[in-house]
């Protein structure tokens, strides 16, 4: 029983890792559908693992890595397969221009920045109660949320046609990840109306964006999300 109450957290982690593991073969194979799925259960499991790991009081140095390990493929590497996708048509061109190398490749860009990202989160400790850029998984569902909603619905395709558009994007998301702009965190530390004006504002956008677009509501939720921060960055502590 201690056992598992120790590890109960961990194995959400592990959970967590493999279903990101199973979503880049998925997006690979261009299966797109199974990948969103993959990716809501890593949402769910990253979520719950602290949750768990709080509740049960176990939290440890090892859940620490093992979260952000686990997040390295689930948010990290599977956005970077979906902007590698993305550019895979276009080959090594940019508007008739052409470059000695592939342009999927700048897609992992953003796998080299989310492990950045991480790495500098594990070592900050003022990061509780907010985040200091944006966080991988809202970044996953950003790069992931426009090639799902372009593949399925043929959403965004002044976006996901154009290589330049796409290439700025890319840039752009992978300074998001490491900036030091203040983004809200879903940890309450007050139980005050006011204290909570930021995560309801995020929360009731979030549900009218999403009925009034839906599936292609997923990306801009990231931005509804972004545009609450800045609005809200003095009250982020």
């Amino acid at each position: 029983m201690t056992f598992l109450k120790n590890n109960l957290a961990n194995m959400f982690t592990l959970g967590n890792l493999f279903s990101g593991c199973v979503g880049v073969v998925h997006l690979l194979g261009g299966d797109y559908t199974a990948a969103a799925i993959c990716i809501i259960i890593s949402l769910v499991l990253d979520f719950f693992d602290g949750f768990v790991a709080r509740a049960m009081k176990s939290d440890s140095a090892l859940g620490v890595q093992l979260d952000s390990l686990a997040d390295m493929v689930s948010f990290g590497l599977l956005p970077g397969v979906a902007m590698f996708k993305l550019l895979e048509p276009f080959g090594n061109q940019v508007g008739g221009i052409e470059f000695p190398f592939q342009l999927q490749y700048l897609g992992f860009l953003i796998t080299a920045f989310s492990c950045l990202r991480l790495a500098i989160f594990n070592l900050d400790d003022e990061q509780r109660y907010y985040f200091k850029g944006l966080n991988t998984p809202s970044n996953t569902v950003l790069i992931f949320g426009i090639y799902y909603a372009y593949q399925s619905e043929g959403a965004f395709s002044f976006l996901a046609g154009n290589s330049l558009v796409l290439i700025i994007i890319t840039l752009l998301s992978s300074w998001l990840l490491v900036s030091p702009l203040k983004m809200i965190a879903m940890k309450f530390k007050s139980t005050r109306l006011r204290d909570n004006y930021p995560k309801l504002a995020l929360l009731v956008g979030g549900i009218l964006i999403l009925l009034a677009f839906r599936t292609a509501g997923i990306p801009l939720l990231v931005i509804w999300y972004m545009m609450i921060s800045l609005i809200f960055q003095k009250q982020l502590q």
